[in-house]
């Protein structure tokens, strides 16, 4: 990745124990001034509304600091999630970190 562009990569459940601490870990990434936060769920196996909330604030906090944020590689649960709360339309989401990068990665060079 270049120096524009963190990933994080959350795994297991992202649920109301683990929400505070990726917002922690997302905030963090500020301090390195990125123009895009890619936030990779491959390892992901739950999402409740504690996790989406995490990620809605994550969201807002980027990009009240001209940062954005990007889904890749999210499983079934988590795309009905989103799909159910119409998150999927506020979201850009990848299918994987090719594809990611395919296509974001173009318009930065």
């Amino acid at each position: 990745m270049t120096d524009h562009i963190k990933v994080v990569q959350p795994s297991g459940a992202l649920d109301a124990t683990k929400s505070q601490e990726f917002r922690e870990e997302v905030i963090k990434l500020l301090d390195n001034q990125p123009k895009i936060v890619l936030v990779d769920l491959k390892d992901i196996t739950f999402m409740d509304s504690s996790g989406l909330g995490s990620l809605v604030l994550a969201f807002k906090t980027l990009r009240a600091a001209d940062t954005k944020l990007v889904l890749c590689s999210i499983n079934e649960q988590v795309k009905i999630l989103f799909e159910l709360t119409g998150m999927d339309k506020v979201f850009e989401i990848f299918s994987n970190q090719d594809e990611f990068n395919k296509a974001v990665l173009s318009q930065i060079a």
